[in-house]
């Protein structure tokens, strides 16, 4: 990969709407020029949630139409440990893993094929992200306050006193997916089937 890459943020999500469907919905930003394009569409309920949220990640991976550095900030776990730990073993043994002593195939093998094909042309960062809703942070926020204040203190015994470094502080980039996902994020049930 070359530096002339574009570096996109990929804001990926599941959810289900007011209906029995379940819903996807991916959000990509150009972090140079900061344009967005995002995309969502709702599909059957049986599908899994955990799907949902895979293929909300190969849509976006796939909607970019040439190599990019792409920082990929999902809330799901699934999403996140399958990138980092599992594809490379997955693809190692053909797209199957031992699962309770049985060799199994990989549960949505043909999405992670996709996304590990993906992978041969973007290079990929992949940040697991708990993200809320302004008003129920500012709730949580709240609330931690309170116990903190109600609390009493608590006193360490010197063996269990650890050694404290200065805590990091947020990067710029942390600050700009909150600002960004902020802006773009609305509940999946305003913006199911429309893309924009």
């Amino acid at each position: 990969m070359t530096p002339e890459n574009p570096h996109y943020l990929l804001f990926s999500e599941a959810g289900q709407d007011r209906c029995p469907a379940q819903s996807w919905r991916f959000v990509l930003q150009n972090v140079e020029s900061q344009k967005r394009f995002s995309a969502a569409d709702s599909e059957p309920a049986e599908t899994g949630h955990e799907r949902l949220e895979l293929l909300a990640v190969v849509r976006g991976l796939e909607a970019l139409d040439r190599p990019a550095r792409v920082t990929l900030v999902t809330k799901s776990r699934y999403v996140s440990r399958g990138i980092k730990h599992g594809l490379n073993a997955w693809r190692s043994n053909n797209w199957r893993w031992e699962r309770f002593g049985r060799v199994v195939p990989v549960r949505d093998h043909d999405l992670w094929r996709r996304v590990d094909r993906a992978l041969r042309f973007h290079r990929v960062n992949c940040q697991a992200w708990q993200f809320d809703e302004p008003a129920v942070s500012e709730q949580a926020t709240g609330r931690r306050r309170n116990l903190a204040e109600r609390s009493p203190t608590v006193t360490r015994r010197k063996s269990q006193r650890r050694v404290s470094s200065p805590r990091p502080t947020k990067s710029k980039w942390v600050e700009r997916w909150s600002d960004v996902w902020t802006s773009v994020a609305h509940p999946l049930s305003q913006s199911v089937g429309a893309a924009g």
